[in-house]
C-alpha cells in the first residue's frame, strides 16, 4: 500500500467508526427524549403579599408527554425558603413533591395545592414580576415569572384536572 491508499483507508475507517458511534449513541438519546416529560407552565401568579413573612403562588403545570413527573422544588431570588404545599381534608401541609401526571396537569390553586414563599426578602407589589425556577424529578428546570396580582385575584377557574 502506498501513503495515499493508507490515508484514504484510515479516513474511511474513521468515518465508519464515527457513523457507528453516532448511530449507537443517537438511539439512547432518542429514548431519553421520549422519556423526558415535556412541561409547560401557564397562568402563573402571586397575590400581592400582606407582609414580608409569606406569599403564595399559583399556576398550572401541563405535561404533554407519556412520562409522568414530579414537582420537587423551587428557587427564587425573593426567598430562600420555598415550600410545596398540598391541601387535603381542608388541611394544608408541606410535601416533598407533587405529581405531574403523564398527558395531564398539576393545578396549583387557591384552596388546593400551591407554593409558599416564606421569609420574603422584599415585598412585591401589584404589577411586579417574581422570577421562579421550578425543579422536577425528570424534566429540566423551568424558569417562569409570576405576575403579582391584587390580593383578591383568583386566576382563571379550571374545571378539568
Amino acid at each position: 500500500m502506498n501513503a495515499r491508499t493508507t490515508r484514504t483507508l484510515a479516513a474511511a475507517l474513521s468515518l465508519t467508526a464515527a457513523l457507528a458511534i453516532s448511530g449507537c449513541s443517537s438511539e439512547p438519546e432518542g429514548k431519553t427524549e421520549d422519556a423526558t416529560p415535556k412541561l409547560t407552565v401557564s397562568g402563573a401568579f402571586m397575590p400581592e403579599p400582606v407582609d414580608d413573612k409569606m406569599a403564595g403562588a399559583f399556576m398550572v403545570i401541563t405535561n404533554d408527554s407519556k412520562t409522568p413527573d414530579k414537582l420537587t422544588g423551587l428557587t427564587s431570588p425573593l426567598s430562600d425558603d420555598l415550600q410545596i404545599h398540598e391541601t387535603k381534608d381542608q388541611k394544608m401541609r408541606q410535601v416533598a413533591s407533587l405529581d405531574v401526571p403523564a398527558n395531564g396537569r398539576l393545578s396549583l390553586e387557591r384552596g388546593g395545592s400551591h407554593v409558599m414563599f416564606m421569609g420574603l426578602k422584599t415585598k412585591p407589589k401589584v404589577g411586579d414580576k417574581v422570577k421562579v425556577e421550578l425543579k422536577f424529578a425528570k424534566a429540566d428546570p423551568v424558569t417562569i415569572e409570576l405576575d403579582v396580582k391584587d390580593r383578591t385575584y383568583t386566576g382563571q377557574s379550571s374545571n378539568a384536572h
